[in-house]
C-alpha cells in the first residue's frame, strides 16, 4: 500500500496468510573435527563415524514444527547428498500446516545427523529456532542457526538448544546489518557496498577457521510486509476486548468512543492487532504502586486495623485457593494491614503473593522483619512455600521450620511431595550465579535437603521410604536432577553410617535393592519370552525355589514396600502370574513372625501414578478420621521402585462382575458368608457387615470422585473378605475427571434405593465431602508439587484445576452439599452400557 502520510506504517496479518510454512535448509558451516586415535582404540565404534572419514560424510537434517511442548508435525528429513567441498543442501521444505494456523509459541527443531555404522545415525548437534520474534513479528530472510553439539534439538518451551549464541559475536553483527541492508534499512552506495561485501567474506572465513561452533544456515520466505501475529476474532470479541489495539491504514481519527457500531467493526480499513506489551506491568501502575507503599512504611503502619468491611475483605482474599492469582488492588490491600494480618496464620502465603519481589526494599521488610515475627502457619500453607513460586531461600527455610512440628506418620504423608520439592531446591540454587549480585532474594540452602534426611535417619520406616523416593528420582531421563538427587542420596547414606548401627541398616538398603534388581530382572524375563501362562508360572516358581537366585530363603529383611514387615523367603508354590498384558508377579513372601504377606510386582509398568493416588486416598482417610468419620477405607501399600517397575500389596477379593454373575446380587454373596438371620433391616446379613458395606462405599465414592479415578468397571470394583469395599480401585488410576459413579450393585448391596441403608450412605457422603473441602488447599498443594514429576497422566495436564473443581470452593457448604447430591442421583445409562461391553470384552478375551 502506497501512503502519503510518512507516519503510516504498513504490515500483514498472520490470520490472513493461507500459504503452508516453508523454509530453505541451506548449508552447514564450522570444523568438524575427528576423534582422536586414542579415543578410537578405546572405543572401536566410533571408526564407523563419518567424520572419522577422509572424505566429506553423508549427513542429513531432520526438522519437525512444535509448539506448547506438542509436535505439530511428523518430523522431515533431507534426501540423500552427496557432498564434495561443503555440505550445502539448498532443499526446500515444505510443512503440512498453514501460516495462519501457527500458534505464536511455534518453534522449529533442527538435528543434523552423521552416520554412526550400518543402519546407525548419531546427531552432529540440535538447535531450535523460534517462527516469531519478541514482538511478535514472522521471521522472514536468512538465519543463522548455533548446533549445540551432540545432541538432538530440544522442542520443548525452555529449549536446552536455543538457536542464538548467549553472546554475539563478530559473524552475528555483521550478518544482522546484512538483514538491515536487506530491508532497505540502511543506505545503499555502490562501489562502497561491494568492498564491504568482499571485506566480511574474508572475516566470515577467518572466523569460521577459529571457530569451534557449527552453524546451519536457512532461509525463511521474504514478504512484502512485516507478518504479525494475530488470531482470526470474532465481531463479539473484537469489541470486548481490552488487550488489542485498532491501528488506522487510512486515516488518522480522534479516540472513539467505548460503544462501537457494526459498521465501525466491519470496516475494512480497521485491524485488529494483538498487543505484545499485553502481559508486562504497566509502568505507570509500577510507579504509583512504589509511591504508595513507600508512605505505607512508616510506623502507623504497624497500628493499622481494618474496619468490618475491609475486614469482610481480607477474609474473602484469605479464602482464595492456592491457585488464585491476586489482582493489584487485592495484593495493596494486603501489604496496607501486612501487620495486622500476620497473626493469623492463612495470611503469609497471600502476603509473600503481595510482595514485589524486585523492589529490595520491599523483599527485605517482608523477609527480615515481618517473617520472622508471623505466627506458625499450617502444613497446607508450608507445603504451598516449598513449590516453585517461593524462590527466596529465607521463605522456604521458614516452611521447613513449621514442617519441623510434624510427627513421623504425618511426614510420611507428604513425604513423595517433598521429595519433589528438592527439584526447586536446586533451580533456585542454581540460578544464584545468573542473578545480579544487588538483588535482595536470597539463593541460600533452605535446609530442606537436612531436615529430610535428618528425620530419614531417625526414624527407619521413614528413611525407607525416603531412600526409594530418592532412587526411582535419580533413575528418571532427566541426567540433571537425577545427578542432583544422587547427591542427597550419596548425602543420606553417609548420614546413616554416621549413626548408632548405621553400617547395619546401610547393608539392610543395599540388600533391597538387590531384591528389586533380581525380580525386576525376571519379571522382565518372563513377561518378554513367549511361553504361555501356565509355563511362565512354572518357570517362576522353578526360579524361586532354586536356591541359587537367593529367592526362597532370605536372611532377614524389612520389605521394600512397608518396612515395618520382616521378610524371610519367597513361598514358590503359593506365588503366580496374573493374566494381564504386562503379566505381574504375584509373590507370597514369608514373614519372620511366621505370617504371609502377598505381594503384587509389576516390571514395564509406571506405577508412580498409583503410589500418588493411594498415597492421597490414605491422607483422606486421616483427614476423615480425625474429625471421628471412620469410612472403613483401608488402602493398600504401593511403592514405584523404578520409573518402570515397582510393588503393591496384594488383597485377596472378589470383583462385583464375578459376585453378580455367581450369586446374582451383592446382598445374596453378603447374605451367604454373613448371615443372621434374626437381624431386623438388614435382610439377613450380620448389621456389622451392612454397616462396613454402607461406609465402604460412601468412602469409595467421595475419594474417587474427588480425584477423579477412572478405569472403574465393575471388574475392577473388589470386596474383600471383610466386606471393605473398592479400595483396590483397579489396575490403573488415573487423575482424570469421571462424574460420580454409584453402580446399581452397589446400592442393591444395601437392600435397594428407599432403603434407609442408602440414605445413610447418601449422609456418610455428604459428611465426609464437607470434611475433606476443609482440607482442600492440602489436597491441592499436594497435588501442585506433583505437577514436575513427570508422571504420564499428571505432565502437561491441569490436573490441578481439575481437582480444584470438583471441591467446588466457590459455593456455602450448603450448595456443595446439594451440588454433590444431584451428581449422586445422577443414573448413567451409559455407564451401565459401558459396563456390559466390558464384560463381553473379558468374556472374549478369556
Amino acid at each position: 500500500m502506497d501512503r502519503d502520510n510518512r507516519d503510516d506504517f504498513t504490515f500483514a496479518k498472520l490470520s490472513d496468510l493461507k500459504l503452508p510454512v516453508t523454509f530453505r535448509i541451506s548449508q552447514l558451516e564450522g570444523n568438524r573435527k575427528p576423534k582422536s586415535f586414542t579415543e578410537v582404540l578405546e572405543n572401536p565404534e566410533l571408526g564407523f563415524h563419518g567424520v572419522q572419514s577422509s572424505t566429506l560424510s553423508d549427513l542429513y537434517v531432520t526438522c519437525q514444527l512444535i509448539a506448547d511442548n506438542k509436535p505439530l508435525t511428523i518430523p522431515f528429513r533431507t534426501s540423500f547428498k552427496a557432498f564434495r567441498n561443503s555440505y550445502t543442501w539448498n532443499e526446500w521444505i515444505t510443512l503440512p500446516i498453514r501460516y495462519c494456523d501457527l500458534p505464536l509459541s511455534s518453534q522449529v527443531t533442527f538435528t543434523v545427523w552423521d552416520i554412526a555404522g550400518p543402519r546407525a545415525a548419531v546427531p552432529v548437534g540440535g538447535s531450535t529456532f523460534r517462527l516469531f520474534g519478541k514482538k511478535w513479528n514472522l521471521r522472514r530472510g536468512k538465519h543463522r542457526l548455533l548446533l549445540w553439539p551432540g545432541v538432538e534439538a530440544d522442542g520443548s518451551l525452555e529449549t536446552s538448544t536455543p538457536s542464538k549464541l548467549v553472546s554475539q559475536d563478530e559473524m552475528g553483527r555483521l550478518e544482522k546489518l546484512v538483514k538491515k541492508y536487506e530491508r532497505g534499512d540502511l543506505p545503499k552506495n555502490e562501489w562502497l557496498d561491494k568492498m564491504s561485501f568482499r571485506k566480511m567474506e574474508e572475516i566470515h572465513s577467518a572466523e569460521t577457521e577459529k571457530s569451534e561452533n557449527l552453524f546451519l544456515y536457512i532461509d525463511l520466505p521474504r514478504f512484502d510486509f512485516p507478518v504479525i501475529f494475530c488470531e482470526p476474532e470474532t465481531p463479539a470479541a473484537s469489541s470486548s476486548s481490552t488487550t488489542t489495539t485498532t491501528a488506522l491504514a487510512t486515516v488518522t481519527q480522534p479516540p472513539v468512543a467505548p460503544t462501537i457500531s457494526t459498521s465501525f467493526l466491519n470496516d475494512p480499513n480497521l485491524w485488529s492487532v494483538a498487543d505484545p506489551d499485553v502481559s508486562n506491568e504497566n509502568p505507570v501502575e509500577d510507579k504509583h504502586r512504589r509511591l504508595v507503599r513507600s508512605h505505607r512504611s512508616s510506623p502507623y503502619d504497624r497500628e493499622l486495623k481494618p474496619n468490618a468491611k475491609i475486614r469482610d475483605e481480607l477474609t474473602h482474599i484469605l479464602n482464595y485457593s492456592p491457585s488464585q492469582q491476586l489482582t493489584s488492588e487485592e495484593k495493596d490491600l494486603i501489604w496496607k494491614f501486612r501487620f495486622y494480618l500476620a497473626r493469623d496464620k492463612r495470611g503469609l502465603t497471600k502476603f509473600l503473593k503481595s510482595v514485589t519481589w524486585r523492589d529490595s526494599s520491599e523483599v527485605k521488610q517482608a523477609v527480615e522483619e515481618l517473617l520472622p515475627m508471623w505466627t506458625e502457619i499450617d502444613t497446607d500453607d508450608a507445603l504451598e512455600l516449598l513449590g516453585p513460586g517461593t524462590v527466596d531461600s529465607r521463605v522456604r527455610a521458614f516452611a521447613v521450620k513449621q514442617l519441623s512440628r510434624a510427627d513421623d506418620d504425618e511426614l510420611t504423608l507428604y513425604l513423595l511431595q517433598l521429595v519433589q520439592s528438592l527439584k526447586f531446591e536446586s533451580a533456585a540454587s542454581d540460578q544464584r550465579s545468573s542473578r545480579a549480585v544487588t538483588t535482595a532474594i536470597s539463593y541460600d540452602d533452605s535446609g530442606l535437603t537436612d531436615f529430610l534426611i535428618a528425620r530419614g535417619v531417625k526414624n527407619a520406616i521413614l528413611g525407607n521410604r525416603l531412600y526409594w523416593y530418592l532412587m526411582v528420582e535419580v533413575a528418571l531421563e532427566d541426567r540433571v536432577m537425577a545427578k542432583m538427587y544422587g547427591r542427597v542420596v550419596f548425602k543420606f547414606m553417609n548420614k546413616i553410617l554416621e549413626s548408632e548401627g548405621g553400617s547395619e541398616r546401610r547393608e539392610l538398603m543395599r540388600r533391597q535393592g538387590l531384591l528389586v534388581d533380581t525380580l525386576s530382572k525376571r519379571a522382565r524375563d518372563l513377561r518378554t519370552n513367549k511361553d504361555i501362562r501356565p509355563k511362565k508360572i512354572e518357570k517362576m516358581r522353578q526360579i524361586i525355589s532354586d536356591s541359587k537366585n537367593g529367592l526362597s530363603s532370605i536372611p532377614p529383611l524389612p520389605l521394600p514396600l512397608n518396612a515395618k514387615i520382616e521378610i524371610t523367603g519367597i513361598i514358590a508354590e503359593k506365588s503366580s502370574i496374573f493374566k494381564s498384558n504386562m503379566f505381574p508377579l504375584l509373590l507370597y513372601f514369608q514373614c519372620s513372625d511366621g505370617s504371609e504377606y502377598p505381594v503384587i510386582f509389576k516390571d514395564g509398568d509406571d506405577m508412580r501414578q498409583d503410589q500418588l493416588v493411594i498415597q492421597l486416598f490414605t491422607l483422606m482417610d486421616q483427614l476423615l478420621r480425625k474429625e471421628n468419620l471412620d469410612l472403613k477405607l483401608s488402602p493398600y501399600d504401593v511403592l514405584a521402585t523404578g520409573p518402570l517397575q515397582g510393588m503393591a500389596q496384594f488383597i485377596p477379593s472378589k470383583t462385583i462382575a464375578s459376585i453378580v454373575s455367581e450369586h446374582g446380587t451383592v446382598l445374596n454373596y453378603l447374605r451367604l458368608h454373613n448371615p443372621d438371620e434374626g437381624s431386623v433391616g438388614t435382610s439377613g446379613v450380620e448389621p456389622s457387615v451392612v454397616d462396613t458395606f454402607v461406609r465402604s462405599c460412601a468412602g469409595y465414592c467421595v475419594v474417587t470422585y474427588l480425584l477423579g479415578v477412572g478405569d472403574r468397571h465393575l471388574d475392577n470394583l473388589l470386596i474383600a473378605p471383610d466386606v471393605d469395599f473398592g479400595y483396590i480401585l483397579g489396575r490403573d488410576p488415573k487423575p482424570f475427571p469421571p462424574p460420580v459413579k454409584v453402580c446399581k450393585e452397589m446400592i442393591d448391596g444395601m437392600g435397594g434405593a428407599q432403603s434407609p441403608h442408602y440414605m445413610r450412605f447418601k449422609n456418610y457422603c455428604f459428611t465426609a465431602f464437607t470434611i475433606l473441602r476443609k482440607s482442600a488447599n492440602l489436597i491441592l498443594n499436594l497435588v501442585a508439587l506433583m505437577i514436575d514429576a513427570n508422571i504420564p497422566d499428571i505432565k502437561h495436564r491441569d490436573v490441578h484445576e481439575q481437582i480444584q473443581e470438583k471441591f467446588r470452593l466457590d459455593l456455602s457448604e450448603e450448595e456443595a452439599i446439594k451440588h454433590f447430591e444431584t451428581l449422586l442421583n445422577e443414573t448413567s445409562y451409559i455407564t451401565a452400557v459401558f459396563d456390559r461391553i466390558h464384560d463381553l470384552a473379558q468374556y472374549w478375551r478369556a
